[in-house]
């Protein structure tokens, strides 16, 4: 009976290399794509060979630069696409929406484009976002309820985290800024490669990195168009 199963232990194993290949394999294919996705601009983090959550998100990055079922797995229909001879970079993608000088966030895409008025991108990059309190629709940035426009280090409502570049742009506390940091440390809440997915979710506002927040503040002025697109 011992050496049946035995027997049954090493069958299992054999027919697991011959379909999912083995460690080494899998390992150098995880590094091939790491290392495709990083030259696409994705993200993937170190070419390491082990899929985590930053080659995750990297691979949410590609899938929704690309309309593809944002899955985190490198399917075959993801992979087809990856190594295709043409392909959406992660980092440089088509204006989603709206026309003139403006900024489009994307909910579907996690994602922020900044627009010039003869419809040059002078920025583009993941964000953070909650679509249950943005509603898609247009918005202009400014004063609201009696808030300030912009407020160069903000606080959250606890007054633990600070909203460094917040710049308003909807009714009454939503607008952009940097990721929060904490005030005791300044270290933020969450990694800059979780922006782009649906790893983490905001409290409304549209969070991004430190670079991106910078350009956002001098990108929008008093009324600046805001489009939001599902």
């Amino acid at each position: 009976m011992h050496a049946l199963r035995r027997s049954f232990l090493v069958l299992s194993l054999v027919l697991a290399c011959v379909l999912l290949g083995s460690p080494a394999q899998a390992s150098a294919s995880a590094e091939k794509a790491q290392r495709r996705l990083n030259a696409l601009g994705c993200n993937a983090g170190p070419a390491d060979g082990r899929i985590g959550t930053w080659t995750r998100t990297a691979i949410i990055r590609f899938q929704a630069a690309n309309r593809l079922s944002q899955t985190g797995a490198l399917n075959d229909t993801t992979a087809g696409r990856l190594y295709a001879a043409q392909q959406t970079r992660c980092d440089r993608r088509p204006v989603a929406g709206g026309t003139g000088r403006r900024i489009v966030i994307s909910q579907r895409q996690n994602y922020v484009w900044l627009v010039r008025s003869d419809g040059s991108v002078a920025a583009q990059g993941g964000v953070v976002d909650n679509p249950r309190y943005l509603r898609a629709g247009t918005y202009r940035s400014g004063a609201k309820c009696g808030r300030a426009a912009k407020i160069r280090n903000n606080s959250d409502a606890s007054g633990r985290l600070r909203l460094h570049n917040f710049t308003r742009f909807a009714p009454c506390g939503i607008g952009f800024h940097q990721i929060p940091q904490y005030k005791t440390n300044g270290a933020q809440i969450h990694r800059d490669f979780l922006l782009g997915t649906n790893y983490k979710e905001s409290h409304g506002c549209i969070r991004v990195s430190r670079s991106m927040s910078d350009k956002i503040w001098g990108f929008a002025t008093i009324g600046t168009k805001v489009v939001v697109v599902r």
